[in-house]
């Protein structure tokens, strides 16, 4: 894959996780109505842990954004980190971040 077309292709992926961590967390109204609401408080336990739990798989996935840029720079982009063999440009289009091939992965 063109190094070029790579940066592009991280850079969106980037973007798309740092957007999507931004908008992470429930509005908070600071009404003190609901305190002694137990559905209120289970929505917003439920919400906290869900955000949560979005907020470690979108870090994960920023991670692997950043192990792809390394890569780039150290020109073994597109290669596996098993085998060292060629991943696919259409791999590397759909999943910019991969690390191994589609038969690796299995």
């Amino acid at each position: 894959m063109d190094p070029e077309r790579a940066r592009e292709l991280l850079a969106a992926e980037r973007a798309r996780i740092e957007r999507a961590l931004g908008q992470l967390g429930h509005a908070d109204t600071g009404e003190l109505s609901h305190q002694d609401d137990p559905a209120d408080e289970a929505s917003d336990t439920y919400q906290d842990e869900l955000d949560e739990g979005l907020s470690e798989d979108l870090r994960r996935e920023l991670q692997a954004v950043e192990r792809a840029e390394q890569r780039l720079a150290a020109g073994t982009y597109g290669l596996s980190v098993v085998s060292g063999k060629p991943i696919p440009d259409e791999r590397l289009e759909a999943m910019p971040t991969a690390e191994r091939t589609v038969e690796e992965e299995s």
